[in-house]
């Protein structure tokens, strides 16, 4: 059972949750506290954390389906636990759906614009597995989607978008979609045999790097439009300052002739942002409030 269950979480990529949760609870405490007045509760932010485990979980089982005649072809994907064999198509249907279940409670528990929204969010979790297969500008869907996390969090938290919340979920959606492109430069060469769409495959190693480069730019502009747009103060800039830095490096460790830190600049560093813009967020948040 314990050795299912790690299949389950390998097929899932549980380490992955560092990318978008971190920016979903950004999105609650930041909404919380401009729109109510005051920090959410930890039953909402345990019903937040049930709707990401349910969504993400839900996406990763929809696209190992969906993806999986492709997996089986790539060198780099052939061990994922369906084309191996460790996962049977019906166990992961099983699982897709129960993760479904749990996003759609959740919802229910949280905010009636949140249930409302739910269509938009299942769309996106499901569109998003074809993209490859006709346009490069995929890594773009799955930025909109995994934003849906700091959205969907100052949604559950309000019961309402405004012009902020929209600010940030375009600069996370930027933000993934450039280190998707990173990403996606490891299978280049096999999306280019088998007639698969993305950036690298469109416009080559040096283009990439460069479109990243500009999908980050536009994350570092939201990052500062939200500091002057909010009651944010020093805490966030120094945060925002810190992911400055982060950006800068994942990019500079990476050059069209050394690209040996490719996971390095994808996960790594990522992971690290999302933690340090979220953790100097909630302080900042915390000291106004004392």
């Amino acid at each position: 059972m314990f050795k299912k269950i790690g299949v389950f979480l390998e097929m899932i990529k549980i380490e992955h949750t560092l990318f978008a949760l971190p920016f979903a609870f950004m999105g609650a405490i930041l909404g919380s506290v401009t729109v109510n007045g005051h920090l959410p509760s930890w039953a909402q932010i345990g019903w937040i954390l049930m709707a990401m485990f349910g969504a993400r979980s839900a996406a990763f089982g929809l696209n190992r389906m969906i993806d999986q005649v492709i997996d089986k072809k790539n060198p780099r994907t052939a061990g994922r636990a369906i084309p191996a064999g460790l996962l049977k198509t019906a166990e992961v249907i099983v699982f897709t759906i129960v993760c479904f279940v749990l996003l759609f409670w959740a919802a229910f528990e949280l905010s009636p614009l949140a249930v409302k929204l739910l269509p938009i969010a299942v769309f996106f979790l499901v569109f998003y597995s074809y993209t490859k297969r006709f346009t490069w500008l995929c890594h773009l869907i799955l930025g909109l989607t995994i934003a849906l996390a700091p959205l969907g969090g100052w949604v559950a938290v309000t019961n309402n978008i405004d012009w902020t919340a929209l600010l940030l979920y375009v600069s996370v959606a930027f933000w993934t979609a450039g280190f998707d492109v990173i990403y996606a430069i490891q299978d280049m060469e096999f999306d280019k045999k088998e007639g698969l769409f993305s950036i690298p495959a469109r416009f080559g190693l040096h283009g990439s790097l460069k479109i990243a480069r500009y999908f980050h730019m536009v994350t570092a502009a939201g990052f500062i439009i939200l500091f002057f747009a909010t009651d944010l103060s020093w805490w966030y800039f120094a945060g925002m300052v810190i992911s400055y830095f982060i950006l800068f490096y994942e990019h500079f460790i990476l050059s069209p002739n050394d690209m040996s830190k490719l996971q390095t600049s994808f996960f790594t560093m990522n992971s690290v942002l999302s933690i340090v813009v979220f953790v100097f967020t909630l302080i900042d948040l915390v000291v106004q409030f004392h």
